[in-house]
Parts: C-alpha cells; sequence; structure tokens
C-alpha cells in the first residue's frame, strides 16, 4: 500500500527511535557483559558469535517463510532454487561471510578493552572506510560536503583517541595505555573490514534480484561454518573443557539476540529513513552511550578533548548524509 505523508513521517520517527535503541544497547550491553565479573570462566565470544549466526539464519528462514505466504514448499523450492541450484552465486558470499565473521568477532575484542563511548566514537571511521571503498569498487563519486565530513571524521576520533595525564601508579597505567591500544587496533580492523564487506555485498545485491532475507542466509550459512572453525581452533580447549555455551547468562543471551537482529532490524528500517535520520540516531546512540558509560558502567572519564573530538563525528555524521539530501527525492512513493 501507499502510504499518507503523515504516517511516512511517523515511520522515519519509529525507524529513528529503533536504530538508537538497538545501536546503544548493543554496544552497551556487550561492554558490560565483557566487563563483569562473576564466578566461573566468561563466555566465549567466538561462541556468542556462531549462536548468532545461528538465530540469524532461523529469523530469516521466518521472514522467507512469511514472503512465500506461510507456503513451505514455495518456501523450500525458492531456497533450493536460489541456494543449492546456484552454487556459484551463493559462492560469492563466502568472502563478505569470512569478513563479517572476523569483525563480529573484533567488536568483542574492541568493548573487552574499550569503554563504550570511545568504542562508538572511533567506530564511526567505518564511514570513511565505506566511502573508499565504494569510490574504488563501485565508482560512487563523493560529494563536497562528504569528502569535508571525512575529514571532519579523521579529525574527531584523532581527538578521541588523543592521549590525557591520568593519575595512577605506572604499571596500572601501562597496562591501561596497552589496554586500549589493543582496543584501538580491533576497531580499525572492524572498521575496515565492515567498509569492504559491505560494499562487496551491495555490489552483489545490485547484480542479482534476490531477496535479501535469503541473501542473510547464504551469509549466516557460510559464517556459522567459519565462525565454527575458528572457535574450534582458537577456543577449542576451553569448548572440550566447559563446553561452548560456558560462561552463558541472561546478559550474554541479550548480547547474542541484539547482535543477531541487529542487522536486520537495521535493513528494515532504513527503507524509512533518509541519511539525515540516520545520522540523527547514530549521534544520539553515541551521547546516550556516553552518559551511560559514564553514569552506570563508570568507566569513562570525560575530558574538553574528547568532547571536542565527539562533536566533530557527530557533525562529519550529519554532513555526510547532507550531500545526498540536497539530491532531487526520487518520485517513487514508500510502499510496504
Amino acid at each position: 500500500m501507499v502510504l499518507s505523508p503523515s504516517h511516512s513521517l511517523r515511520l522515519k520517527y519509529v525507524s529513528l527511535g529503533v536504530l538508537v535503541l538497538q545501536t546503544t544497547s548493543l554496544v552497551l550491553t556487550m561492554r558490560y557483559s565483557r566487563t563483569l565479573k562473576e564466578d566461573g570462566p566468561r563466555y566465549l565470544a567466538s561462541s556468542a558469535v556462531v549462536s548468532a549466526e545461528v538465530l540469524k539464519i532461523l529469523t530469516c528462514t521466518v521472514l522467507v517463510f512469511v514472503e512465500n505466504n506461510y507456503n513451505l514448499r514455495a518456501m523450500n523450492q525458492q531456497l533450493r532454487d536460489e541456494i543449492v541450484n546456484k552454487p556459484m552465486q551463493t559462492l560469492k558470499l563466502a568472502i563478505p561471510a569470512g569478513i563479517y565473521t572476523l569483525q563480529n568477532n573484533l567488536l568483542y575484542v574492541a568493548l573487552s578493552n574499550l569503554d563504550a563511548a570511545t568504542y562508538q566514537v572511533t567506530y564511526q571511521l567505518k564511514i570513511l572506510t565505506t566511502a573508499l571503498f565504494s569510490v574504488s569498487m563501485l565508482g560512487r563519486k563523493l560529494g563536497f560536503s562528504q569528502w569535508l565530513s571525512l575529514l571532519f571524521l579523521m579529525a574527531g576520533v584523532t581527538l578521541v583517541q588523543w592521549p590525557t595525564e591520568s593519575v595512577g601508579d605506572s604499571e596500572q597505567k601501562v597496562l591501561t595505555a596497552s589496554s586500549q591500544f589493543v582496543g584501538l587496533m580491533a576497531v580499525l580492523m572492524a572498521c575496515v573490514s565492515s567498509g569492504f564487506a559491505g560494499v562487496y555485498f551491495e555490489k552483489i545485491l545490485k547484480e542479482t534480484k534476490q531477496s535479501v532475507w535469503v541473501r542473510n542466509i547464504q551469509l549466516g550459512l557460510f559464517s556459522f561454518v567459519l565462525g565454527f572453525i575458528g572457535m574450534i581452533i582458537y577456543d577449542g580447549q576451553s569448548v572440550k573443557q566447559s563446553g561452548m555455551f560456558q560462561g552463558f547468562n541472561s546478559i550474554t543471551l541479550a548480547v547474542v539476540v541484539l547482535q543477531a537482529l541487529g542487522g536486520l532490524i537495521v535493513a528494515v528500517v532504513i527503507k524509512y529513513a533518509d541519511n539525515i535520520l540516520k545520522g540523527f540516531a547514530t549521534s544520539l546512540s553515541i551521547i546516550v552511550s556516553t552518559l551511560t558509560s559514564y553514569f552506570l558502567l563508570k568507566d569513562f572519564n570525560p575530558t574538553g578533548v574528547f568532547f571536542l573530538g565527539a562533536v566533530l563525528v557527530i557533525a562529519a555524521t550529519f554532513l555526510y548524509g547532507y550531500e545526498n539530501k540536497t539530491k532531487p527525492p526520487s518520485s517513487n512513493a514508500i510502499k510496504v
């Protein structure tokens, strides 16, 4: 059906709320789960990644079932035609699946070593990597305001990571600096992998007219296999001793659910949210994460340099979307 302007506007702001809620809750919950001190072993990040992929596959399968009007035979036929009968098309998804699996593991490493606020701001460098890969792989052209926003973005992230004087013994300072360096490297690698995998996946989607849910099933299958292999290689001894789901609790399950459904939620709501609202959602998420990290998690001490960097990153996010916003809008009505 065609949505009225008022209904369309409401959907945009609902999308904004969902994006802010999903982004912020995932970061904060993941950070809390990696710093929570409990008796027994901490849950394995590799196990959480594998579990999230299983949940993502199941969710996408249900959505394909709905797309086929709850016809099980039609769904099976579609999955067979698109996945089994097109092996070369399916194999193309192995590359982004492997990169996404690496990226998801890196995010756990990052949030184990960085506070939520610093992570949120630094992770916005994925805008830069995505833009650069879009230019090189898709031949996309960026406007002046977008290039300017990327300069603001780099300056902002640099300020956020600027070293500050802290009180404490030298050994603790060395441990903190080492931990922050590990977290920073994990975030930077995640930004690069996110940019490349996102653009590669977009290129594949543009080459075919396949359902986005079927594509996500294909991604999930490869990610599950690669993630499971990685878990056995790096955490095999721990899995053998205490099981795959060691350390799992309600917080861990919340992280798995948010990680599995996050991409799917964004895929749905982004249909109704323009670039300005996406930037607004990112900015709100950074602010909420900063406040929560300071007042509740108590793992973040804000400085003037950090706030200046955060403001530049937020401004860069808005400015990057401004170029597309100023282009003539499409005449197509919004349909659901």
